[in-house]
């Protein structure tokens, strides 16, 4: 790098000269990022970077001055909230009062005050977070003390220049400028952002690379140009400008993100780009989400008729109050209520008037603790969800979560599920079983038998396990793999922790050590014998055949296309180093590449370069370069002793360089310019890497380009979906049997429930590859379409390839996930596969997992289709939208539908369809970030913590470690959620209703004036107390079937789907029937006491007692689980206590003994007895006949289970 250094007066001055009119252009799309020791002595307000956030964070809602009037603010979003307030406040207008004002403020200050509490008490948890985190520590530098000074995270500014050590955490963005690692590279686990625990490699800018010596801050004078704060965690897009103009690009590979941990490196030092709640940790932080359920919709709607109903009753009294004062006439009663004047109320007044004062009498019909009720069901819900020890995975150390606590009772109602294949019904842990190359197939017959054996072993091992018996020996199954890449050497309790699946040992050497082909086997080192031989000799190449030329090039592509980081386990993610003895082609490190298509290497000086270098005139296939004098072929060939470990992004990169270690062509050593394997016959070599396409879900192929060290000449070598590669190969003159071959060994595969990708490579000329770096050059600095431009680019590389061969790798089902999916087929539910895989390799894996039956037809919808613009791309609809209907139509007459080689999009596209156009309750499950677009649209997003990382867990709802566990989840806890939230809102509804008629009928023998014959703390606690506290215990804990049942007969669960448990016609007869209830409970004690000399509250404290009896008994019908209920010993304790303590209320009429006085009545007691009888006996005998039908139903579904078992 040619960097101009000079004093910092001087940067500082032409800096700002040099930018001020770009950033006042670029101000809207752009952040321009200046080095703050250039303005430690000037004034806050002539920092440029004074405007960007500071790296305090700040999760809470309040501060102290702020909680009352922001959390009043935010409660009185529900118009609930607001409703009851407004009545309680109506009740202090004297005209219009019916209770005492403030006791009339007494029920909902006590809900808003819960509410507060409860969102007090979780900001001050974040805020103890919060503290703990911007107190940490990290090394700041100080132009004052001219070196790094400790200082808290909160104290981080943009522009700061930080130093890192290992296992460090990042307390911003960071833009990588130094490293201590000689390539200039730091190692970062990102596992709090994504869940990932491989290693990732991020390269130091390109600009300062070549610094020979310590970065010092003080020489850096260059400016920062880079994108907005965004949440985008694989995208960044920038450049650094230095003072003598040069502009270098910024990718993601420069940057170091919040929360990542520093490993394997000494010490980093960069500049902070984005702080705070600008870093892209932040951005992303979302927590948990908030949605409403099915059930709450409906609800909402009732109590809009509850709205209607009380409207309708207040109404009613007005027009009896006026019509009752109208036939007075002139002679107004004694006890008329004056107007504040003094002067007597028209009857159309006192009509109006009364009308305001019945909503506040009748306000108890609109349940003011159902609400509040709701939400603490839920949370204790989603707390014994937790605790079932059924959903916790030991493995992994991992259990149920759930993200989103209002939806619940949707686990209950859902009727169509969409699912992701690879990790969710398999177990993403890639297994090479077979290939094809040069359009011969290689069956692996040993290997195959070697995985049968082992699946023996494991089945062994676990039965010897449960019946308490010792392990079989597996020295002769493991003997023969000695030596080879060994397991991470992490603890147990990191696997946990990380969230990585523990399997068998034998699994992992199925995964990981491989039983080549013999036939193969010996292709392999014939080509390498007779490379081998050429080489000393300088003979021409093509004297070796071209099968075995393929046969050599297609593990050469296994092993170096890929980005597979190589450690030593001997010192835990400890990278490998590469002896000088390799033959290496030494390269100065001016001309290292990136591994990336967004960070390609410095094209620059890898044009200057090829425009020196002169070419021989061959091809790859022409001639070998001489052999280095101090060659030892000994040496060379010797096999190396060191273990190695690979650590993959992906499972399948790792299954792959597997497979290519088998055939002896090893991955040893992996940096930023070169690739080094070691093959058979010739030993080390290294490839100098060029350029690096990696792999992305639009392209579904990657590609490296890289310089043969024996030929020198410039090679592509590309793996990807054969969808794609296939289209991209060119065919062979004279021998197009090849890929008709190869094609149909791509068939059996996917038939086979193989996972299949191509492997194919390009030979390019200096000129073409001169002339793809410029234009690639040209798209990589564009501002405007870069993305487009790209991918254009990568399409010129990637054309006219010559096919290699084909891979088919094994990804296996999960335990369970066959009996899993035919309980929820049982259940009622409509499963929907989406996957990117091959037509064939899902329908193979749908048998497997029993998603199709073998005896059923399946109708097929393919690219041919006019209907579809596909290779079966997933219902991408060309036509007009009534294709969508037809679709939908055919779609709901299968029991199953597999939707193949779909995009993340494509996914999102089809779950919105079927919900928006079928109306219906939608679930979407998956475990990678190409699943979180379908698991946001659904109604209920599921995520599986799996080998993908945790992006789907974070957008998820609620996350499971296994798919099997999806079956307890909707058919036990769906089921009881939805049933209990059910019926606890019904009997909300049913007994406020049946509290407020008492008061409607009083209202007729008191001239429909609002007076009460209930005492007026009775009837504001009666909803809040007495009623209340029974159904929070059943909607917790009821069960109307238990576990066992609900899983051996899944039919069960159709009653949610269907809503049986809430129809809009159960609102209206709980309606009724507490009507009724109230009937019976206002006349009995009014005929039990007439023509007696009772005051009042003697005859109105047992109606109120009678319809609490009855409230409570209709509880224990409906309660499916009985638990102690006290709210009667709680109703007759409060009663006695606050009867003995008023002697002097509520003058004339007195409450004082009242409770006592009942209590030595015998007639009092025969009431208790006679009226909860009579006004629940219609309610018995229709719960009756339910359950009657239930069990007939239950009965019948377990004579057909029977019969099946008997008659298969």
């Amino acid at each position: 790098m040619a960097r101009e250094i000079g004093e910092a007066g001087d940067a500082k001055s032409s800096t700002i000269k040099k930018h001020k009119r770009k950033k006042t252009k670029k101000e809207s799309k752009t952040r321009i990022v200046h080095a703050n020791i250039l303005y430690d002595h000037a004034k806050g307000g002539d920092n440029p970077n004074r405007h960007y956030a500071n790296n305090k964070i700040k999760t809470t809602k309040y501060t102290l001055l702020s909680f009352i009037p922001k959390n009043l603010f935010e409660q009185f979003h529900r118009f609930a909230n607001v409703y009851f307030v407004f009545i309680a406040l109506l009740n202090f207008v004297p005209v219009v009062n019916a209770f005492q004002p403030e006791l009339a403020l007494a029920p909902v200050v006590f809900i808003l005050s819960v509410t507060a509490i409860k969102d007090l008490w979780e900001d001050y948890r974040r805020h103890r977070s919060d503290k703990e985190i911007n107190h940490l520590d990290c090394l700041v530098y100080s132009r004052s003390e001219r070196c790094y000074v400790e200082q808290y995270w909160k104290e981080v500014r943009v522009g700061d220049f930080i130093r890192l050590r290992c296992n460090e955490i990042l307390p911003a963005d960071v833009l990588l400028l130094s490293s201590s690692d000689p390539d200039r590279l730091c190692h970062i686990e990102t596992a709090t952002l994504d869940g990932e625990t491989n290693l990732k490699q991020r390269q130091v800018v390109r600009s300062f690379i070549d610094l020979d010596a310590e970065f010092d801050p003080l020489k850096y004078n260059s400016v920062i140009e880079c994108e907005k704060p965004n949440n985008d965690l694989n995208r960044f897009r920038g450049y650094i400008i230095h003072r003598n103009g040069r502009r270098d690009g910024l990718y993601k590979d420069n940057l170091l993100l919040r929360g990542c941990t520093i490993r394997n490196t000494e010490e980093a030092v960069g500049i902070v780009i984005y702080a705070g709640h600008e870093t892209k940790a932040m951005l992303n932080n979302n927590g948990p989400r908030y949605k409403r359920s099915k059930l709450e919709r409906q609800m909402n709607v009732d109590v809009f008729w509850c709205v209607i109903i009380l409207l309708v009753m207040c109404l009613f009294s007005a027009i009896g109050h006026g019509l009752w004062m109208y036939q007075y006439g002139d002679k107004r009663p004694v006890f008329d209520v004056l107007s504040p004047e003094g002067t007597d109320l028209s009857p159309v007044v006192s009509a109006i008037y009364l009308f305001l004062t019945m909503i506040i009498v009748f306000q108890v019909l609109i349940p003011i603790s159902l609400f509040v009720s709701i939400e603490i069901v839920k949370i204790c819900q989603v707390f014994f969800i937790h605790q079932d020890m059924e959903l916790y995975d030991e493995e992994t150390d991992s259990h149920l979560q759930c993200r989103a606590l209002n939806i619940t009772e949707d686990l209950g109602q859902m009727q169509y599920i969409f699912s992701d294949k690879t990790g969710t019904l398999t177990e993403n842990k890639m297994v090479f079983r077979r290939c094809t190359v040069a359009g011969v197939e290689y069956s692996h017959d040993a290997n195959a038998r070697r995985l049968a054996m082992y699946q023996e072993v494991d089945s062994e091992e676990e039965e010897c396990l449960s019946h308490g018996g010792t392990l079989p020996r597996r020295e002769s199954l493991c003997s023969q793999h000695s030596g080879k890449v060994v397991l991470r050497s992490q603890s147990t309790k990191s696997h946990r922790r990380t969230g990585s699946r523990l399997l068998p040992k034998s699994f992992l050497y199925q995964e990981k050590d491989i039983t080549p082909d013999p036939q193969l086997l010996d292709k392999v080192n014939d080509c390498g014998s007779q490379m081998e031989f050429m080489r000393f000799h300088s003979q021409l190449l093509n004297q070796i055949p071209p099968d075995l030329c393929d046969v050599f090039d297609f593990f050469i592509a296994l092993t170096i296309c890929n980005t597979v980081v190589v450690s030593s386990p001997n010192q835990p993610r400890q990278k490998v180093s590469i002896s000088s003895s390799s033959l290496t082609t030494n390269r100065s490190s001016s001309q290292r590449a990136c591994s990336s298509m967004l960070s390609s290497p410095s094209a620059e000086s890898t044009l200057t370069k090829l425009n020196e270098e002169h070419f021989p005139g061959q091809g790859l296939q022409q001639a070998f370069s001489p052999v280095p004098p101090n060659y030892d072929q000994a040496k060379a060939s010797a096999p190396d002793k060191c273990e190695l470990r690979y650590e993959a992004e992906s499972p399948d990169e790792a299954a792959l360089v597997y497979a290519a270690r088998a055939y002896k062509c090893s991955l040893v050593g992996r940096l930023p310019d070169q690739v080094t394997v070691e093959l058979p016959h010739l030993g080390k070599l290294t490839f100098e890497l060029l350029h690096t396409l990696g792999f992305d879900s639009t392209r579904k192929r990657m590609s490296v380009v890289v310089r043969h060290p024996l030929t020198e000449q410039i090679t592509v070598y590309t793996k990807g979906a054969d969808s794609v590669i296939m289209d991209l190969v060119r065919p062979p003159s004279g021998n197009e049997k090849i890929l008709f071959k190869t094609q149909n060994y791509l068939n059996l595969y996917a038939a086979d429930g193989l996972r299949t990708l191509c492997i194919a490579k390009k030979v390019l000329s200096k000129e073409e590859y001169a002339g793809w770096l410029r234009c690639h050059l040209e798209a990589e600095t564009a501002i405007q379409g870069r993305e487009e431009l790209l991918f254009e680019s990568a399409l010129r590389l990637e054309t006219d390839l010559h096919l290699l061969g084909a891979t088919g790798i094994e990804d296996r089902l999960q335990d369970g996930v066959p009996e899993t999916i035919a309980a929820l087929r049982r259940a009622g539910l409509q499963i929907w596969v989406l996957t990117g895989d091959k037509q064939e390799t899902a329908i193979n894996i749908a048998y497997a997992c029993k998603l199709l039956d073998p005896e059923e037809e399946i109708i097929t919808l393919n690219a041919e289709s006019q209907a579809f613009q596909q290779d079966y791309t997933a219902l991408r609809f060309t036509g007009p939208p009534s294709l969508e209907d037809k679709f939908l139509a055919v779609a709901r007459s299968c029991r199953s539908v597999l939707c193949c080689r779909s995009t993340p999009l494509q996914k999102s596209m089809v779950v919105k369809l079927v919900r928006n156009k079928l109306k219906v309750m939608t679930l979407a499950i998956g475990d990678g970030a190409n699943d979180v677009s379908m698991i946001q649209v659904a109604d209920v997003g599921v995520g599986i913590s799996g080998q993908e990382g945790m992006q789907a867990v974070m957008a998820s709802d609620f996350a499971l470690p296994r798919f099997q566990y999806l079956q307890k989840l909707l058919l036990v806890h769906g089921h009881w959620c939805y049933s209990r939230l059910a019926n606890m809102i019904l009997y909300f509804f049913y007994k406020n209703a049946m509290f407020v008629a008492l008061i409607f009928w009083y209202q007729f023998y008191c001239g429909f004036s609002g007076s009460a014959m209930i005492d007026q703390w009775y009837l504001i606690f009666f909803n809040l107390m007495f009623s209340a506290f029974p159904q929070l215990i059943t909607g917790t804990l009821d069960k109307d079937v238990s576990a066992e049942t609900l899983q051996e007969l899944p039919q069960l669960y159709m009653s949610g789907q269907n809503s049986e448990e809430y129809k809009p016609y159960m609102f209206w007869m709980n309606m009724i029937d507490a009507f009724y209830q109230s009937l019976i409970c206002f006349f009995i004690p009014y005929f039990a006491y007439a023509d007696s000399n009772v005051d009042l509250f003697t005859w109105g404290t047992p109606i109120t007692t009678l319809a609490l009896f009855t409230i409570l008994l209709h509880l224990g019908i409906e309660t499916k689980t009985w638990v102690r209920k006290n709210s009667i010993v709680l109703f007759f304790m409060v009663a006695l206590c606050y009867n003995a303590s008023c002697p002097t209320c509520y003058s004339p009429s007195n409450p004082y003994w009242t409770m006592e006085r009942l209590l030595g009545d015998p007639l009092f007691y025969l009431m208790c007895i006679i009226t909860p009888i009579a006004a629940l006996l219609p309610r018995y005998a229709l719960l009756h006949l339910t359950v009657l039908r239930t069990l007939t139903i239950v009965f019948m579904y377990e004579s057909v289970c029977k019969y099946s078992f008997w008659h298969p």
